[in-house]
């Protein structure tokens, strides 16, 4: 098989300096700067630093730069694969092993953005770091070093700063970017005139990124290679959907123009009905379902959504009860809510409900409680999709025998001796009302919510007495 030679290699300035080298980011973000390559006039490379002492910073560079992208997903009610290869990484630095080469980069005057991927534990203050650390070990201490010696090399000068794209998941992360960087501007007594620039001269977006990466194709990589004919190391596969939502400053809009190179990807002067958007309609409707399909005996969302039974229930939560506590247009919303039920539906990705049920409560609390409560406010009554999930999620972490199946719930050791502890009780009303009354679990007393406990007591007893299939189809009036 060949390999990718130096001859393969695409010439372009380096606009893009990206921490992280993992899946995720060349899954998601090198995959737009190609996209925007070949489709506008973006013309831009990407120089990936290693954030950490081991990573593929050596795997990238013997390639140069370059690997294929399994696309796979739904397109126009079809299943669609596709291959795609990503040529706009111009290098991979390993600050720990050639840190000069790393404050080099700084010194690039096209460079523009700054395009990260280091976990939600990557944007963190560390006080043990030093400025003198070659390099400092946080990833806001390496950017801190990086921008101070971009600001010393060209003098303060305004036009030098930086736009940062974050993708780490965590909610406003670009502010929290910024917030990280000024606390070692100040610990590391850097300056005022610095600091000001930091504040200036930069852009910290804040974003909400959307793509589901299963990464590198184990069961299948020999076959891949065979269709390529090339020896490809870091062969990655991804979801075809994708979303990349941008909030604040117009001028990220002109100078990183993937909206312009049809991509879904949304500039915004206010982020949050987006990201309520995804985390209602997306994972929580993963989170009700879940519990109820695995009761009913499946075992994938994909299977869930095809059911067609649990697929009526799971379309009628989503529409009926979760879309509706949204602030965006109502076509918007069914729009993006089409898109989730043909990327639960992806044959190519097996996506395990038992892996979405980890730690249940508290993703029911983030993503369903909201639209709960709202509904009750709005209508005088609870929704009883949403309940009838949240009743699944009670019995599925009572544990022990289900059909055929062995429930073994993971969660925090002290909710899961709450809930034996309370499965201890019969009476199915007092159940619920304790679950509802749990403080730390909710952060209040659910039941003060009117006619929450009847509602889930109800759902219980007919799961325990009847099964999950009664109670879908008392729900959806069957």
């Amino acid at each position: 098989m060949n390999g990718f030679g130096k001859d393969c290699v695409v010439v372009r300035p380096v606009r893009v300096i990206q921490f992280g080298e993992g899946n995720f980011l060349r899954s998601f973000a090198d995959w737009i700067i190609s996209e925007m390559n070949k489709r506008t006039e973006f013309d831009g490379n990407v120089a990936v630093i290693q954030p950490l002492k081991y990573g593929n910073a050596d795997l990238l560079n013997r390639q140069n730069g370059q690997y294929h992208l399994i696309l796979k997903g739904i397109e126009n009610g079809l299943p669609v694969r596709k291959i795609e290869r990503i040529d706009c990484i111009d290098r991979t630095i390993d600050p720990y092993a050639d840190f000069d080469a790393y404050m080099r980069l700084a010194e690039v005057p096209e460079l523009r953005f700054v395009v990260s991927n280091t976990t939600e534990a990557g944007i963190a203050f560390d006080s043990g770091n030093l400025f003198s650390d070659m390099p400092a070990e946080s990833f806001p201490g390496k950017l801190t070093q990086f921008l101070y010696h971009r600001f010393q090399f060209f003098k303060g000068a305004t036009e030098r700063g930086l736009i940062f794209l974050p993708c780490e998941l965590i909610d406003r992360n670009g502010d929290m970017l910024k917030k990280t960087i000024l606390q070692y501007v100040r610990l590391w007594n850097l300056g005022d005139a610095f600091e000001q620039w930091i504040g200036s001269s930069n852009v910290f977006s804040n974003t909400l990124v959307d793509r589901i990466v299963p990464g590198f194709p184990r069961d299948t990589v020999q076959e891949i290679r065979k269709e390529i004919d090339y020896d490809d190391a870091l062969i990655s596969e991804s979801e075809i959907f994708h979303l990349w939502v941008i909030e604040g400053d117009p001028v990220v809009k002109r100078e990183f123009p993937a909206d312009k190179a049809g991509l879904n990807v949304l500039f915004v002067p206010d982020m949050k009905p987006y990201r309520d958007r995804k985390v209602t309609l997306l994972n929580g409707t993963h989170t009700v379902l879940s519990p109820v399909a695995f009761l009913y005996g499946l075992d994938t969302v994909r299977e869930a959504v095809e059911d067609p039974l649990i697929g009526k229930f799971v379309r009628k939560v989503m529409r009926d009860e979760l879309m509706p506590s949204l602030n965006l247009p109502a076509e918007e919303l069914e729009l993006f809510a089409t898109d989730v039920l043909d990327r639960f539906r992806n044959p190519f990705i097996k996506h395990q409900l038992t892996s979405i049920m980890l730690n249940s409560f508290s993703k029911f609390k983030t993503r369903d409680l909201p639209a709960l409560k709202k509904y009750a406010e709005r209508n005088g009554r609870v929704p009883e999709g949403l309940v009838l999930g949240l009743a699944a999620i009670c019995v599925y972490y009572k544990g022990g025998k289900w059909g055929e199946n062995l429930i073994e719930p993971k969660d925090d050791e002290a909710i899961l001796s709450f809930l034996q502890r309370v499965w201890k009780e019969r009476c199915f009303y007092n159940i619920a009302e304790t679950i509802l009354g749990s403080v730390s679990l909710w952060g209040g007393d659910l039941n003060e919510i009117k006619g929450l406990t009847e509602i889930l007591s109800d759902k219980l007893a007919v799961i325990a007495e009847y099964g999950i299939k009664k109670a879908v189809c008392n729900f959806l009036g069957e």
